[in-house]
C-alpha cells in the first residue's frame, strides 16, 4: 500500500485536468463509467466504476487504494508507475540533520519517515520534539543515528520497488494473442435477443475471467477460464463495446449493437420491460403511448406513472456527432400528481458516448441537467430555464452542431450552447425517456447534405 495520501489527491487533480470534464463534485455516475472505459483504453487494466467513486469520494471506503489501482493511475497519466509518479511530485531526499533530537524520538520518527520517504513533515515534527523536550542527541550517536535512518529508506524503497515490479511482471505476463472472444446475436433486429459470447481463455494465469456485456460493470460477469461460451439477454437496445477481461486486464474487445428494429416502445421495469405491441403506438403522423396503450397492459398512472421509453437505434453509416443537426416533436399530456413536471429527456445515443437533453414544465425548470459528449450543466449552476415549457402542446426540439459547437434550440428560442471536449463518434440512435404518457413525430438528422428520417 502507498501512503502518500497527498500524492493520491494530486494525481485525481492531475487526472480532472487531463479529462476537462468540471468540478468532479457533478460527476455522475455516466462518467465514472466513461472514465473506466478510457483508463481502460490506455492501460489495458479495469478500474471499476465502484474504484474510482471510492477514490473521489463518492462511496465510504477508509482503505487507501491498492498497488494495483495507484500503478494505473500513474500510467494514466504517463508515468512508468506510481513509484515514478510519487518521485516527480515529492523531493526524493530526506532532511536527516534536522532530526537533531535523542535517541528514542529519532527512532519513532524513522519508522514514520520509512512509510513516507517525502520526510519533511517528520523532520518537522522532531524539531517540535527538541523544543518540548529540551533533549539533544550526544554527536557521537549522531552518525548512527543517519546510518539507521538511511538504511530503514532504502529498504522501503527496495520493497516498493520489488512489490512494483511484480505487479508489472504480472501484467506483462498476459499476452493478448493466447486469447479469443466475439459476440453473436441469436436476431439480426429487436429486443429482447440473446448474444453467446465465445471466448478461449485456457492460457489465463488464474480464475479471474470476466466478461463485461456493457460499460456498466453491473453487467460483469465472471465466466469459467476452462469453458468457451457464456449466453446473455440484452433487454434494452444500444451500442456495447464488450470485453473479455484476464487478471485485470482487457485483453480483447468486440463491438456489439443492439438494434431496435424501427420504432419500439416500452415501460420500464424489472427485471424485464413491457414491450408494446407496434400496432398500438405506430400512428399515421406519430409515435405515441396514451392511456388506453397503458390500460391494454393494467398499468396505472396512479399513485406514479410508469417510465415509458421510446427508442430508435440502427447503423447510421458515417452520421457524426461534431457536425449534425437533429430535429423532433415531442409532448407530454400527463401533467396530474407525481407527473406534474412533464419531466421528459430526450437522449441522442451515441458509439462511445451521449447527448441527454431535458425539457420540463417551466414551474419545474430549478432541477435539470443537461449533458453532451463529456460537458454538463445543472440548473444548480446554470440558466437552464429555456428547456421550460408548455408539454401539453407540440414542442419542437432542435440540436446544431459544427465542429463539436454545440447549439440547443426549444420552440424556436436558442435555450444554451457549449463547445463539448470528448472525441468525435458516430451517432446510432435516438432514446426519449417519459412518464406517463408521451408522443413524438418529425424526428430526423440532417449532416453533408444526407436526411437520415426516422
Amino acid at each position: 500500500m502507498i501512503k502518500n495520501e497527498d500524492s493520491i489527491d494530486n494525481c485525481l487533480q492531475l487526472i480532472e485536468q487531463k479529462l476537462n470534464w468540471g468540478g468532479s463534485s457533478n460527476w455522475s455516475s455516466y462518467d465514472f463509467g466513461k472514465l473506466s472505459d478510457i483508463i481502460q483504453d490506455k492501460t489495458g487494466v479495469m478500474l471499476s466504476v465502484t474504484t474510482l467513486k471510492r477514490l473521489w469520494g463518492k462511496l465510504k471506503y477508509d482503505n487507501l487504494p491498492s498497488i494495483t489501482t495507484l500503478n494505473t493511475l500513474a500510467r494514466f497519466l504517463d508515468f512508468k508507475d506510481w513509484r515514478e509518479f510519487g518521485q516527480r511530485q515529492t523531493p526524493a531526499s530526506v532532511d536527516v540533520d534536522a532530526a537533531n533530537t535523542s535517541t528514542n524520538s529519532s527512532s519513532n520518527n524513522s519508522s514514520n519517515n520509512s512509510a513516507s520517504p517525502s520526510s519533511d513533515n517528520s523532520a518537522n515534527t522532531s524539531a517540535n520534539n527538541v523544543l518540548q523536550t529540551g533533549r539533544i542527541t550526544r554527536p557521537g550517536k549522531f552518525t548512527s543515528l543517519k546510518k539507521y535512518l538511511l538504511l530503514l529508506i532504502a529498504g522501503c524503497i527496495i520493497i516498493a520497488a520489488v512489490y512494483s515490479l511484480t505487479g508489472m511482471s504480472s501484467k506483462m505476463a498476459v499476452n493478448p494473442d493466447q486469447f479469443e472472444f466475439s459476440a453473436n446475436k441469436i436476431i439480426g433486429e429487436g429486443v429482447p435477443n440473446s448474444v453467446i459470447f465465445s471466448y478461449d481463455a485456457s492460457a489465463a494465469k488464474s480464475d479471474s475471467v470476466y466478461i463485461v456485456q456493457t460499460w456498466d460493470m453491473s453487467r460483469k460477469t465472471l465466466v469459467p477460464r476452462d469453458r468457451t461460451k457464456h449466453s446473455a439477454i440484452y433487454y434494452y437496445p444500444g451500442f456495447f463495446r464488450t470485453k473479455l477481461i484476464v487478471d485485470g486486464t482487457v485483453v480483447k474487445s468486440h463491438v456489439l449493437q443492439i438494434t431496435s428494429n424501427g420504432w419500439l416502445c416500452l415501460a420500464e421495469q424489472q427485471p424485464e420491460p413491457v414491450y408494446f405491441r407496434k400496432e398500438q403506438y405506430i400512428k399515421e403522423d406519430r409515435i405515441e403511448v396514451d392511456s388506453n396503450t397503458l390500460k391494454a397492459f393494467n398499468l396505472s398512472l396512479h399513485p406514479k406513472p410508469p417510465k415509458i421509453r421510446f427508442f430508435n437505434q440502427s447503423d447510421m453509416g458515417a452520421l457524426m456527432n461534431d457536425n449534425f443537426v437533429f430535429e423532433t416533436t415531442l409532448k407530454n399530456e400527463y401533467y396530474e400528481g407525481a407527473g406534474a413536471c412533464q419531466n421528459v429527456q430526450v437522449l441522442i445515443q451515441c458509439k462511445d458516448d451521449i447527448i441527454i437533453i431535458p425539457l420540463a414544465a417551466k414551474a419545474c425548470v430549478g432541477d435539470l441537467r443537461l449533458y453532451a459528449a463529456g460537458i454538463e450543466a445543472y440548473s444548480k449552476h446554470a440558466d437552464l430555464s429555456k428547456f421550460g415549457c408548455d408539454l401539453t402542446q407540440w414542442t419542437t426540439l432542435k440540436v446544431e452542431t459544427i465542429k463539436k459547437h454545440m447549439i440547443f434550440y426549444v420552440n424556436g428560442v436558442k435555450a444554451y450552447e457549449f463547445d463539448f471536449p470528448n472525441p468525435p463518434t458516430g451517432i446510432v440512435g435516438v432514446q426519449y425517456r417519459f412518464n406517463g404518457l408521451g408522443a413524438v413525430k418529425d424526428t430526423r438528422f440532417t449532416a453533408g447534405g444526407i436526411l437520415y428520417k426516422l
